[in-house]
C-alpha cells in the first residue's frame, strides 16, 4: 500500500471537495430562492475563468487586481442574466426555465469557443512557489490557497443567512415568496441577488481550478461533477450541498487510488461517486439533509 500516494489524494480530495461545495451552494442559493434547477451552473466557472485570465494577460493586471474585478463583473453579470432573460420567466412552468437555463449553457460555450478557442490557456504565474509542502506532502499553492478561501465562503454564507437583513430576506423568500412578499421583501430583487451571489462564487472555483489546469470550455465540467454533490447532499440544504462536495470530492480520490493499485479499469475516478449517489438516494430520496416534500392530494 502507497501510503504516500493515498494521502497525497485524501488531500486533493479534500480541497477539490471544499470547492464542489463552494460550488454547490451556489447551486442551492439559486434554487432556494427561485425553484430554478441552473444547468448553466458550469458556465459561471467558465466565464469568470476567462474573465480573469483575460484581465491578467491582455491589460497585464496583478491578479490581486483583476481577481476583484472578476468578481465584480461577475455580479453585475448574474444580475442582467436574471433580470433580462430569467425575470421574465416567472410563473412560467419550471420546465420551462430549466430548458432556459440549458439553452444558456448551450449558447455561453459556444460564444466562449469562439471567443477564446477550444484550447487551453495557462493563467500568468501567480505565486512564487507553484507548490508548498504540506505535512510533508506536496500541494499545489493555489489548492492551499483555495481551501482558504473556500472555508472563508462558507463562514460567510453562515454569517449573511444568519445575522444580515438580506440574508434574512433571502431566507422568507425561499420559504415562502408570497408571505415574504406581504412582509414588504421585493421577491424580485432576492433572485437577482441570489444569481449575482452564485455568479461571483462560481467564478472564485474557476479561477482556481484554470490556475491549475489551464483555462479551457472543459471548466464546465465541473459545474457537472458539483450536481450530484448537490443531489447527494439535498437539494434544497446549504450544509448538504458543502457536505456533499466533500463527499464527492474524497470519493473521487479515494477510487482513484483503488483503481491505480489494484482494479486497473481506468475510469472509477469519474463514475464512483454517481455509483454513491444511486445508492444513497435509494436509501434517502431527499439527499443526506434535504427537506421531505409531502404532497396532500
Amino acid at each position: 500500500m502507497n501510503t504516500s500516494l493515498f494521502l497525497q489524494l485524501l488531500i486533493n480530495g479534500l480541497i477539490v471537495g471544499a470547492l464542489y461545495g463552494v460550488v454547490g451552494m451556489s447551486f442551492v442559493l439559486i434554487y432556494k430562492a427561485s425553484r430554478i434547477v441552473n444547468f448553466a451552473q458550469g458556465e459561471f466557472l467558465l466565464i469568470g475563468a476567462w474573465a480573469c485570465w483575460w484581465l491578467l494577460t491582455y491589460y497585464q493586471l496583478p491578479f490581486y487586481v483583476g481577481f476583484p474585478i472578476t468578481l465584480a463583473f461577475m455580479m453585475v453579470f448574474g444580475v442582467v442574466l436574471q433580470t433580462v432573460v430569467l425575470r421574465p420567466m416567472i410563473g412560467e412552468p419550471i420546465i420551462s426555465v430549466i430548458m432556459v437555463t440549458i439553452g444558456l449553457s448551450i449558447f455561453f460555450q459556444a460564444l466562449i469557443k469562439w471567443m477564446f478557442g477550444v484550447f487551453a490557456k495557462p493563467f500568468p504565474p501567480i505565486f512564487e512557489s507553484p507548490t508548498m509542502n504540506v505535512f510533508g506532502l506536496e500541494v499545489q499553492t493555489v489548492y492551499v490557497a483555495s481551501l482558504l478561501i473556500s472555508i472563508l465562503i462558507m463562514a460567510g454564507f453562515g454569517w449573511f443567512f444568519k445575522f444580515s437583513r438580506l440574508g434574512l430576506a433571502m431566507r422568507a423568500t425561499a420559504f415562502d415568496q408570497q408571505v415574504a412578499q406581504s412582509l414588504g421583501i421585493s421577491v424580485k430583487r432576492m433572485f437577482a441577488l441570489s444569481w449575482a451571489i452564485s455568479a461571483m462564487v462560481s467564478a472564485v472555483a474557476g479561477v482556481v481550478v484554470g490556475v491549475v489546469n489551464g483555462v479551457s470550455s472543459a471548466l464546465s465540467v465541473f459545474g457537472i461533477k458539483v450536481f450530484p454533490a448537490v443531489i447527494l447532499g439535498g437539494l434544497d440544504s446549504v450544509i448538504g450541498a458543502v457536505v456533499g462536495g466533500l463527499i464527492v470530492g474524497l470519493l473521487e480520490n479515494v477510487a482513484h487510488y483503488v483503481d491505480s493499485q489494484w482494479l486497473n479499469w481506468g475510469n472509477m475516478y469519474e463514475i464512483a461517486p454517481f455509483y454513491v449517489l444511486i445508492l444513497i438516494l435509494m436509501l434517502k430520496p431527499y439527499g443526506l439533509f434535504g427537506t421531505k416534500d409531502i404532497e396532500r392530494v
